[in-house]
This record gives C-alpha cells, sequence and structure tokens, in this order.
C-alpha cells in the first residue's frame, strides 16, 4: 500500500516543512521492519495522523518511541511509545513543497 501524506506543522524542521508530501509505504515484506532513525506515518487516537522518527524500539519490537526534529513536537515524550498497529507506514519518498515563483526585483516587466 503506498500513500501520499501532506506535511501539516512544525514538528519535523528543518528536514520537512510545512506543505512538503511524503510518500508512505506499507508493503510488509519490504517495510514492515522499523528501525531507529526512520519515518514512519501513524495515526493516534488524539493527535490524528502524525509523522515522526522512530527513537527507540521495544526489545519484543511492538512498541516504539517516535520524536519530532523540532524542539516543540508533540511526540512519545508527551504521549509514551506508539504501538506498531497504528502504524500507516514508513516514509519512503520525501516530496518538497512548490515554492511560489518570487518576481525578481530586475526593473523587467
Amino acid at each position: 500500500m503506498l500513500r501520499f501524506l501532506k506535511v501539516s506543522g512544525e514538528s519535523l524542521t528543518p528536514l520537512y516543512q510545512d506543505g512538503d508530501f511524503v510518500l508512505v509505504a506499507k508493503i510488509p515484506i519490504l517495510y514492515n521492519s522499523y528501525h531507529q532513525g526512520d519515518f514512519i506515518a501513524f495515526h493516534h487516537e488524539i493527535y490524528g495522523t502524525m509523522i515522526k522518527q522512530v527513537d527507540d524500539i521495544s526489545t519484543d519490537r511492538e512498541r516504539l518511541r517516535v520524536t519530532g526534529t523540532h524542539d516543540n513536537s508533540v511526540d512519545s515524550t508527551q504521549f509514551g511509545a506508539i504501538h506498531r498497529n497504528i502504524i500507516i507506514g514508513k516514509v519512503i519518498w520525501h516530496i518538497k513543497r512548490p515554492y511560489a515563483n518570487k518576481k525578481r526585483g530586475n526593473g523587467s516587466k
């Protein structure tokens, strides 16, 4: 299963910016193992769909502690480790947000 998600908020800055997109995959044979440092998407019952970085994995590999890359990120520090059954998938591609064309101050019209 592949899914595009839009990054919303600042919890993953500077690596991921508000408005970026990520491609998330959950293909059991290829992407069922998660490792420290992976970025994953999951659905939290209170906070909704979130994208975070795996910080630690329990010895039974059923629970993962996740963090944001921004100091003010809501993550496992606030809500604890997540169970792997709420994981939507692993981020396999990052698409930076399109930037609006900026007008150049060269005097041309």
